[in-house]
């Protein structure tokens, strides 16, 4: 049980530590933010750029800490101070190597169902002011997986042991049904909990303990995972906080105030969070203890309260009182056709974290108005599909989401580059993927052969020209409408009036997912995905048995589901058929990863040749002034690692967005050598 200590009165003594966990008085600070100016009044002012030391870094923030609990929280703000403050046992270096942190070394067994880390022995745990309080040991991380798995402690973080670890969701599961008991008898709707267990036909004689859990301390410095099912991935699992360490001890001290604020943690990272005052600052300072100080390049960063840092933070940056801000679409346009501020604004990386594709729906369930049957008898035509991908001009339609750095957003797979890298390579440039990656698709010769050819096809079937082409929107995605009547017109201007008939149509502005797309009211739209493991499993997940993106299901997958039975062809049932016999395939091949990622590319190869899904681009990065370097720092698609301030330099200048493209493609060209020495 919790030791639950007064939120008015939270202060320890824990191991001869007098910690104060008090909360500030947020409202008698309100007056201390930075005073409010507009841009068109500072826009004549002389330009300062300017940090007042070469290792302190500023920025504001406007949304506050709901919690500095790590252990249950997982929003990305409020990971940010985590990621700082705590290291796991691995990290990333500025190319996504994974590199010893806390472990100083791994080794994973033949199948990959157990994970050995050996670790790093002398790092310390430390309060805000930098003094150790204890050493930092393999227990660390069984109690933190002990908290994260017991129901009671409600973390939000749970579902990154579920199917990976053993036993993890068996012991949450009875630890739920525990807390549901207690419950139960608290409100007086069962007598005793065995009563509760009685009635609910639970044998509480089956459960498990912990120690059957698949994380152990072998001893002080040795730990051990053991997988559920072998976990070649699992390198790029531990890259979330989920599976940060925590000292057990202060952790049942604290009870329900640990993470309340920054007196009420201990800090094993790069930083320490030395001061807290909620809607007014934070600030960071490097840790004195460090084990890893010479990675440590900015000693302090602070982070400052506004409620209009989207507003202010370019006034603020030009005036020198803060080292970045977001230059938002509603001021982009001019910061790039000022000649004083061209060159201080610049383009972030693509968020290679997020893949979008456009897909067809194989079994609508949109109204009869827009001609359900006639759909099913173009969809099913290949001909039909390929002539709407080689048709699309992606970037023509990319450039409606960001004008400048186009480019950098196209996708021609389902996996991004630079996402997963298997035996010395990128994914996307395995055998069976590479023709897809180095191609643009756009063809309108080819769109306009395969044209002719469904035309023809569809004729002859039965169906009805134009082809009515439903693509619904979400109106919540910023500038999702202009992208889609790009689309619309210049796939009718190529392909013919009286081919197809797209036709855009705002959803619902709420639950636009729920409503559209897991019900199936469209014929072709944009979907994304967002992977969190570096693995090409990851990347198939959206086609799989029952999906809900493009309902490819067979009919004997159907058998086992509440779907109707909506008929499809016998070619595109065998396509279908096929895609799954090669992920199925592909699954499980575990023990050598070179096969294992030629297996998951020729899948979705097969899936792209056939015009199932079209490939579209990944999430754009945005715009920012700023004095960071973006090519420093920590590189990972999934995780904390980006989050991190450890290995950040920062720059004499700002760098304009032609230096940035520049200096991107120089990135990628260094990540594929880095790689290609595995």
């Amino acid at each position: 049980m919790k030791n639950v200590l007064s939120f008015a009165l939270c202060g320890a003594v824990f191991l001869g530590l007098t910690i104060s966990c008090t909360n500030a008085d947020t409202n008698a600070r309100q007056n201390n933010k930075p005073e409010t100016e507009s841009p068109t009044e500072t826009a004549a002012q002389e330009i300062t750029i300017g940090s007042p030391g070469d290792d302190i870094f500023r920025t504001l923030y406007s949304t506050e800490y709901a919690t500095l609990n790590y252990l249950v929280t997982s929003g990305v703000h409020e990971l940010e101070a985590a990621a700082n403050t705590i290291d796991g046992l691995i990290e990333y270096n500025n190319y996504g190597e994974a590199l010893p942190a806390l472990a100083e070394s791994w080794l994973a067994n033949e199948d990959y169902t157990v994970w050995t880390f050996k670790i790093r022995q002398g790092v310390k745990w430390v309060d805000k002011y930098g003094k150790a309080v204890a050493e930092v040991t393999a227990q660390d991380w069984a109690d933190a997986a002990r908290y994260i798995n017991e129901a009671l402690n409600a973390s939000n973080l749970q579902y990154t042991y579920e199917g990976i670890i053993l036993n993890a969701s068996e012991y949450y599961s009875q630890t739920t049904e525990i807390l549901d008991a207690e419950t139960a008898v608290s409100s007086g709707e069962a007598a005793s909990v065995d009563d509760y267990f009685a009635a609910a036909g639970i044998d509480p004689s089956a459960f498990i303990s912990f120690e059957d859990v698949g994380v152990k301390a072998l001893d002080k410095y040795t730990l051990e995972y053991t997988m559920a099912v072998p976990v070649p991935y699992f390198i790029s699992v531990l890259s979330y906080a989920s599976y940060l360490p925590v000292y057990g001890p202060y952790l049942e001290e604290m009870g329900d105030n640990f993470g309340m604020d920054n007196d009420c943690l201990l800090y094993n990272g790069a930083y320490v969070m030395t001061e807290y005052e909620p809607n007014v600052k934070r600030v960071f300072i490097a840790n004195p203890l460090y084990w890893d100080k010479g990675k440590v390049y900015i000693q302090e960063y602070h982070h400052m309260y506004n409620a209009d840092e989207v507003t202010l933070g370019p006034v603020m940056f030009l005036r020198g009182e803060v080292d970045e801000a977001y230059i938002g679409e509603h001021i982009l346009d001019t910061w790039l056709a000022n000649p004083e501020t061209k060159g201080l604004v610049r383009g972030n990386k693509p968020d290679i974290a997020n893949s979008y594709f456009y897909v067809f729906n194989f079994e609508p369930r949109f109204d009869a108005v827009y001609e359900p049957d006639n759909w099913i008898m173009a969809v099913n035509n290949e001909n039909f599909r390929q002539s709407i991908m080689f048709g699309m001009d992606r970037i023509k339609a990319l450039a409606e989401i960001d004008p400048y750095n186009t480019r950098l957003l196209l996708n021609n797979t389902v996996t991004p580059e630079v996402s997963v890298v298997g035996a010395g390579k990128d994914f996307t440039r395995y055998d069976a993927l590479k023709p897809f990656s180095d191609s643009d698709y756009f063809d309108e010769a080819k769109a306009l052969e395969y044209r002719d050819k469904a035309k023809a096809e569809l004729i002859a079937s039965g169906a009805a020209l134009p082809i009515k082409v439903l693509m619904p929107f979400d109106p919540a995605k910023p500038d999702r409408d202009k992208e889609y009547l790009a689309v619309e017109q210049q796939l009718e201007a190529l392909l013919g009036a009286d081919f197809i008939d797209i036709i855009v149509e705002a959803g619902p502005s709420t639950w636009f997912s729920n409503e559209v797309r897991r019900t199936g009211k469209f014929a072709f739209m944009k979907c994304g995905w967002s992977a969190s493991y570096a693995d090409p499993q990851m990347w198939a997940e959206p086609f799989s048995y029952g999906n809900s993106y493009n309902f490819m299901y067979t009919d004997e997958r159907k058998v086992l589901s509440d779907i109707p039975v909506i008929n499809k062809s016998e070619e595109t049932q065998a396509i279908v058929a096929g895609y799954y016999a090669k992920t199925d395939a592909a699954k499980t091949l575990v023990t050598d990863i070179d096969a294992r990622f030629e297996a998951f590319a020729e899948a979705e190869a097969f899936l792209i040749q056939h015009a199932i899904i079209v490939p579209h681009s990944v999430g754009p990065g945005g715009y920012t002034a700023s004095l960071r370097d973006p090519f420093s720092g920590m590189f990972a698609p999934y995780g904390l690692p980006a989050l991190r301030y450890k290995g950040v330099k920062l720059l004499e200048k700002p760098m304009s967005n032609d230096e940035f493209k520049e200096a991107y493609v120089e990135w990628k060209a260094d990540w594929a050598k880095v790689h290609a020495s595995y």
